[in-house]
């Protein structure tokens, strides 16, 4: 570790990582209905330059069995990334403006949706954008766009996702569920892990950096893929000589084959190869304007 970094404080963001990683993991993660997600897939690999592994080839997912494997299966030493938001664009005027109700900051989002959805199966969130006063800020299907939605034609975005747009990548609100491309019911159902994993992992930059262990961070798939040499519009792999060619560029041997080459399943390799890459890079941990929004709104692992 080099001698200038330091062991972060406080919210846990400054100029810090723990003095060493011995495994590096990416979650592809799915907020869809249902029990069991074939949208989700883990992949870790260790040091050096051996290619990632899926985690359990060919096993269909549940929310429930990822956070247990966070838990009480994941190596010691882990930097793990899962693709989702952790926080809500906050701003000036909160979460939810003009609700009595709305957090000061992200973990008491996350208990906030945990706690209403409590009666939700599969760590589902369709209890909190139902609710009478939380629905007034999201855009849901059959055409119902709360009024507190707000004018862009986006949704409101975080200050990291707005820095992503003027990097040239494509960030969805998370206020927006509807379309392919939407992220915010991944989002929510995520908060409802982050939340039970209080006390238990870390969780950067809401949380102080340990000196040893593992931390978990918000990863986005894009950002892996255009570090891979994959150029805009094609950032999806769905064969293995591509998958092979885009980890050598991130230093990494090729892969094992798959049976199967699906999006999620390449994701989550290519990300946990390039989050070994970019593990000790200590402007990734420090990036301007991290300071503001570390309680809030969090921040996406990879964005300067």
């Amino acid at each position: 570790m080099p001698s200038e970094w330091r062991i972060g404080s406080g919210c846990g963001w400054g100029v810090a990582v723990p003095p060493s990683f011995e495994h590096f993991a990416a979650i592809d993660w799915s907020g869809a209905v249902g029990e069991r997600q074939r949208g989700i897939a883990v992949a870790i690999c260790g040091v050096g330059r051996d290619a990632p592994v899926l985690v359990r080839p060919g096993h269909i997912w549940s929310r429930q069995e990822v956070l247990a494997w966070l838990t009480d299966a994941m190596p010691v030493s882990t930097l793990v990334g899962i693709d989702m938001s952790p926080g809500l664009p906050f701003g000036e005027s909160g979460y939810f403006p003009r609700w009595n109700a709305s957090p000061a900051n992200a973990h008491a989002l996350w208990a906030m949706v945990d706690t209403m959805c409590a009666d939700d199966p599969h760590l589902c969130a369709k209890s909190f954008v139902d609710h009478v006063d939380a629905s007034r800020y999201f855009r849901r299907h059959a055409g119902r766009t709360g009024d507190r939605f707000g004018t862009a034609p986006r949704g409101r975005l975080r200050l990291v996702e707005e820095r992503q747009r003027a990097q040239n990548l494509s960030p969805t609100s998370c206020f927006n569920l509807v379309g392919a491309a939407q992220v915010g019911k991944s989002s929510l159902t995520a908060m409802r892990v982050l939340h039970r994993l209080a006390d238990k992992l870390p969780i950067w930059p809401f949380d102080p950096l340990p000196e040893q262990g593992s931390v978990l961070v918000e990863i986005y798939t894009s950002i892996a893929a255009r570090a891979a040499g994959i150029r805009r519009g094609l950032s999806k792999i769905r064969d293995a000589t591509s998958l092979d060619a885009a980890l050598a560029v991130l230093g990494s041997a090729a892969h094992v084959p798959l049976a199967s080459y699906t999006d999620h399943a390449t994701d989550a390799l290519l990300s946990a190869a390039w989050l070994r890459s970019a593990a000790f890079d200590p402007e990734l941990w420090n990036p301007p304007g991290l300071s503001a929004v570390a309680a809030t709104e969090g921040w996406t692992f990879g964005v300067r």
